[in-house]
């Protein structure tokens, strides 16, 4: 591989032998280095392969804000637990995850301490993500001398959701969560229900709303312009989940400055019905 740029010590951006852009990461890779010249495979700790259309010199330019050793424990502590291959496929989690423990490293070093307002809406909205946290803290802790508190894993948790929209910050996913409680509490008063998180139903609406957003973001809705056969028949049925879906719709439009097609409204109402399934709330005269 050959060098391209040297951004530090221990980050360059270089060229494969497909021709395809890097960067490459190691403790002294980038020493004495100068562009053209040929990349010292033995210091090669760690390759990134920029995807989803980002710049690449962007890319190098974190990671050499970034400690070496830091991306190695984050790396090493994903494959502990099972993530090896989206650690692989998603560059931006790496480094979104290294830079948040390097971050926190250095915030519990000086006893500032960090209370995350979203732990409900994070262990509820999203258990299998928040597990999953939960094991990688404790195999970065196995590294770091149990340095990083528990209530990290919230963190950790909403940087493992933000991997779905391909983002560097977790501004999306913030705004998504919030999106998510307020969609909910508008179906519990449409529907005269109270929803139970840890049911099949709900968990499934929860899941179906989050790809809704994956694909409001890719610009990818369902369908387009003309209503499927489905989505009409859908309507017809479950006209009062339909309302309460049209409701949703709004939410969206106003957070998102987006109309969704008629196709997603209706699959939106499919949901709506089944959850409105859960025990009706009592109203007295």
């Amino acid at each position: 591989m050959e060098i391209l740029r040297v951004f530090n010590n221990n980050v360059v951006l270089a060229k494969d032998e497909h021709a395809d852009e890097v960067i490459l990461t190691g403790r002294g890779l980038g020493f004495q280095a100068k562009p053209g010249a040929h990349v010292d495979p033995q210091k090669v700790v760690r390759k990134f392969i920029p995807s989803d259309g980002r710049d690449p010199d962007h890319m190098a330019e974190m990671l050499s804000c970034i400690s070496p050793d830091i991306i190695q424990i984050v790396t090493d502590a994903m494959q502990d637990v099972g993530l090896k291959e989206l650690s692989q496929s998603k560059p931006m989690l790496v480094m979104a995850l290294s830079d948040h423990v390097g971050f926190a490293l250095q915030r519990i070093k000086k006893g500032i301490t960090v209370e995350y307002p979203l732990q409900a809406e994070v262990e509820h909205l999203y258990p299998e993500e928040y597990s999953k946290s939960v094991e990688l803290l404790g195999a970065l802790n196995t590294r770091l001398n149990n340095a990083m508190p528990r209530a990290e894993a919230i963190a950790l948790a909403l940087h493992l959701v933000n991997a779905g929209f391909s983002t560097g910050d977790l501004t999306y996913t913030y705004t998504m969560t919030g999106i998510i409680q307020q969609m909910l509490a508008v179906v519990e008063s449409s529907c005269r229900v109270r929803l139970d998180s840890s049911s099949i139903n709900v968990g499934r609406f929860i899941t179906h709303l989050r790809y809704l957003f994956v694909r409001i973001h890719q610009h990818k809705q369902l369908e387009g312009d003309e209503r499927s056969p489905i989505a009409t028949a859908i309507m017809q049925s479950y006209p009062d989940a339909m309302d309460c879906a049209e409701k949703l719709a709004t939410i969206v439009e106003l957070r998102f400055d987006v109309n969704l097609t008629e196709d997603e409204i209706a699959y939106l109402a499919l949901h709506v019905y089944r959850v409105a399934q859960q025990p009706k709330v009592k109203t007295h005269a």
